[in-house]
């Protein structure tokens, strides 16, 4: 399925979008997370955890999720394809990746979230949430999204083995 030109500039500009927006809200929870672990102690820094919930719920999740469908997408509508060369397969599996770790993350920032919360806290309370895990997480997913962005701007050489037959079938044709 081939895109027209003015269809693959709409996709790719919602894909690059979604992406930077994902790159930007983890920034975005890596400060919150940092100044939360700081003062963790403190009303503010208790408050900070309800915040970083809502912005994984309401901004991160629904952008991770629209960066892997418009890539899926632009992938499939344009030659690049899917599965020819490294460099979209690399990209398809850090989205994929970086989401399942996402999801499958929810729950701690949810239980951070609840302990914050509470009126009083228990002092095992308080050192769950001086557990730096929220920090090193968000870390991570910087890394790996800055990652697939240089692939994205590089587009480093290298056609998969079904990538090579694909061109070999059309070049015979």
């Amino acid at each position: 399925m081939r895109m027209s030109p003015r269809l693959r500039k709409l996709a790719r500009t919602v894909h690059i979008s979604a992406s930077v927006g994902w790159l930007g809200a983890v920034l975005t929870y890596l400060a919150l997370a940092a100044a939360a672990l700081m003062n963790s102690g403190t009303p503010t820094g208790r408050a900070l955890y309800p915040a970083m919930a809502l912005l994984v719920w309401a901004v991160i999740l629904p952008l991770s999720l629209a960066s892997l469908a418009t890539g899926l997408v632009s992938s499939l509508g344009t030659p690049w394809g899917l599965l020819r060369h490294y460099w979209v397969l690399f990209k398809l599996v850090l989205n994929v990746g970086a989401s399942a770790v996402l999801w499958l993350y929810m729950q701690s920032i949810d239980h951070s979230a609840a302990i914050a919360a509470k009126t009083t806290l228990s002092d095992a309370e308080v050192l769950a949430l001086r557990n730096p895990t929220h920090v090193v997480h968000a870390s991570g997913a910087v890394l790996v999204l800055l990652a697939a962005t240089v692939l994205a701007v590089y587009k480093p050489r290298g056609v998969t083995p079904y990538g090579y037959r694909s061109q070999r079938a059309a070049a015979t044709r």
